[in-house]
């Protein structure tokens, strides 16, 4: 039996119209409604992040979440911690 990963609950709100069709959707495919946007969200996921223009704005957010975080770790030495 494979061993399956950890999750973490999340609330997504949807159009009543929307959640109706997600719900149709599941039951048509005999899956939950949580694994079929699980497989939806992973989708989307795969086709960003092979797209040129996402990686480079991606390379952009990690480069100014790194210094952020840099700032952040010297005021907690400039703190004593």
């Amino acid at each position: 039996m494979a061993k399956q990963e950890p999750t973490k609950v999340t609330t997504l709100r949807l159009e009543i119209k929307l959640h109706a069709e997600l719900a149709a959707v599941a039951r048509a495919d005999g899956q939950t409604v949580s694994n079929v946007v699980r497989e939806a969200v992973g989708k989307h996921i795969a086709t960003r992040a092979s797209d040129p223009e996402f990686q480079k704005q991606a390379k952009k957010n990690l480069g100014q979440d790194i210094a952020t975080f840099k700032r952040l770790a010297e005021w907690a030495d400039d703190a004593g911690e």
